[in-house]
């Protein structure tokens, strides 16, 4: 029975983790969240892992606030980079697998097609930076890893994510202004969790870099269109094209995931 430790458990992935868990019998799961177990504390993270006698390490901890991340940078890092490092020498050094979750916002946008697990990261604003400096500390540190960059991440159920933004808003009778200068694929954290333990913990594939959406490649504004349609409130609601929309962090134009 493989053991699993989750960071960031709270988390919409890591309570999707924790859901999906309940189908995996044969894996023994170690949920931790970022308030009981810091990734940016070398002594306390080492304690869990060398008494943990764990296989694998999904680490779902992150500073993922992009705006906010433009203004705290050294906090991004801190955690984005700083702790990846730390999970990743500790992994190493207990020889357990690491699965780290990253970004599409590695890539600057600017490619037409959908971006493959080989093209050149560029990223644009300080998140996708810090998330790319945690992937490159990963694949210089800990050959037995795999590095799942997602995309739009939403769950129904739970969490602060654009899908429970738009059905809330939209209920509640508020306009809602979107985009639509932005392209990329909504990923369900359900199908992410499920993708994650059984193709990548039980699957037993090559250790790297994969792509995972569930979503076909969309538009913030047609992925508030597609919300209100599946909840029978696409002729109610007040939904309004945005194309003056600004925010303080540069976003790339297309982040499309070619994925395996």
């Amino acid at each position: 029975m493989y053991r699993i430790l989750v960071t960031g458990s709270t988390g919409q992935l890591g309570l999707s983790l924790k859901h999906t868990a309940q189908d995996f019998s044969d894996l023994h799961f170690d949920f931790k969240s970022s308030n009981e177990l810091d990734i940016t504390n070398p002594n306390e993270l080492a304690k869990a892992l060398i008494t943990g006698r764990y296989d694998f390490c999904i680490n779902c901890a992150a500073y993922t606030n992009v705006e906010q991340a433009e203004k705290h940078p050294d906090l991004a890092f801190k955690i984005n980079a700083e702790g990846v490092k730390y999970i990743a020498e500790l992994c190493r050094d207990q020889n357990i697998t690491l699965i780290h979750i990253s970004t599409d916002y590695v890539f600057d946008g600017e490619k037409k097609g959908p971006y493959l697990v080989d093209d050149q990261p560029n990223p644009i604003n300080v998140y996708g930076a810090s998330k790319l400096k945690g992937e490159q500390f990963i694949q210089k540190i800990i050959p037995n890893h795999f590095i799942i960059r997602t995309s739009w991440l939403y769950n129904k159920k739970h969490g602060h994510n654009f899908y429970r933004t738009i059905l809330n808003k939209a209920k509640a009778g508020e306009e809602l202004r979107i985009t639509d200068d932005q392209k990329g694929c909504p990923t369900d954290t359900e199908a992410l969790a499920n993708f994650i333990l059984k193709e990548i913990v039980s699957a037993n594939k090559p250790y790297g870099i994969y792509h995972y959406t569930n979503g076909e490649p969309t538009t913030w504004y047609g992925f508030a269109k597609q919300i209100l349609r599946e909840n029978g409130l696409e002729e109610t609601a007040n939904l309004v094209l945005d194309r003056n929309y600004r925010t303080l962090a540069k976003r790339p134009k297309n982040s499309v995931l070619a994925c395996q």
